[in-house]
């Protein structure tokens, strides 16, 4: 199986993060077939990849702005069978391919192989520790997993895009990622989106009926939390935007599938954190009560950006409707 990695990168902001992150695929025990560095519309960061490291592949997004046409430019410089995603602030475990080769390599009944793997990815916290306030069951706002995903290896609906690894053809057999979904760095103001992966997984199932995407904890990384993301003001705008991304989601691939998982965590994941962190409270420590009230503030954050979302989606739906708009 040949395995190329892609990294995409945007600022020299991150210049350090983007070496650690080039230094961590040189150190797999199975090593890539390929490093692919993809640049976001920045010229200056690319030539000076592209003098910095020789040994990769440096090119320039061909796609439309932002993380999708990115990862859209580096599937398809790809040479690989399977193109596995890091970001560029994370730093790969020495086994992270040797684990996706793994996973990618079994067969479950008569079904194909595993079209997709997602990775267990921590948070590596800058200010040193987790904020005490801030539940488990929300790190999916800093880009790591998140409790009430499963801890062992199991079938999901979807990974998370900053440590996955996907078969080329399936990517390319479904249009790729789409890049109305999802972050485009426009500047540093830009609102935090995500679920671009989210979307492709659920499209990828429904246009392949029996594709498997397949979580697995061996395939690990750590993930750089700036303490800029480590406040509540973040998290909360973070939960926000999801909720906006989450609207674009279901309309693309229906309500049904775009909010099943959101559903159970919800309603299974979320009120158990609440009582959990108010029983910690009970024991000893106070900081369980901010960790409920945190997991409540995010549902409620993430909800209403999801009806703004929604509404807005209606608000242009009903306008491009309208015979006057379609003239102009």
């Amino acid at each position: 199986m040949k395995i190329s990695v892609v990294i995409c990168v945007y600022t020299e902001e991150r210049w350090d993060d983007i070496g650690a992150a080039v230094r961590s695929v040189r150190g797999q025990r199975r090593p890539p077939e390929e490093l692919i560095l993809v640049v976001d519309y920045n010229p200056e960061l690319h030539l000076r990849l592209k003098r910095e490291y020789t040994d990769a592949i440096v090119v320039e997004n061909n796609h439309d702005r932002g993380l999708s046409g990115g990862k859209n430019t580096g599937t398809a410089t790809a040479t690989g069978d399977v193109v596995a995603f890091l970001d560029d602030d994370a730093v790969a475990d020495a086994g992270w391919l040797e684990a996706f080769e793994r996973t990618m390599s079994e067969r479950h009944g008569a079904n194909p192989a595993v079209v997709g793997v997602g990775g267990l990815t921590k948070p590596l916290w800058d200010t040193g520790a987790r904020p005490r306030w801030f539940p488990e069951e929300f790190d999916w706002t800093v880009g790591c997993t998140y409790r009430g995903l499963p801890a062992e290896r199991k079938p999901i609906r979807n990974v998370m895009g900053g440590n996955a690894a996907f078969r080329k053809e399936a990517v390319q057999g479904v249009g790729g990622f789409h890049s109305g979904i999802g972050r485009s760095v426009q500047g540093r103001k830009s609102r935090p989106l995500g679920c671009e992966e989210t979307e492709f997984c659920i499209r990828l199932a429904q246009r392949r009926p029996g594709s498997i995407m397949m979580f697995e904890p061996d395939a690990m990384i750590g993930h750089r939390v700036p303490a800029a993301r480590s406040t509540f003001r973040y998290f909360r705008s973070r939960c926000y935007a999801e909720g906006l991304s989450k609207a674009l989601v279901a309309r693309s691939v229906g309500a049904g599938d775009g909010l099943s998982s959101e559903r159970a965590h919800a309603f299974k994941t979320l009120p158990a954190g609440v009582l959990r962190g108010v029983a910690e409270a009970l024991r000893g420590d106070p900081a369980g009560l901010s960790r409920a009230g945190a997991i409540v503030v995010g549902l409620a954050w993430t909800t209403w950006g999801y009806a703004v979302g929604s509404a807005r989606l209606r608000l242009r739906g009903n306008r491009a409707g309208r015979p006057d708009d379609q003239e102009q």
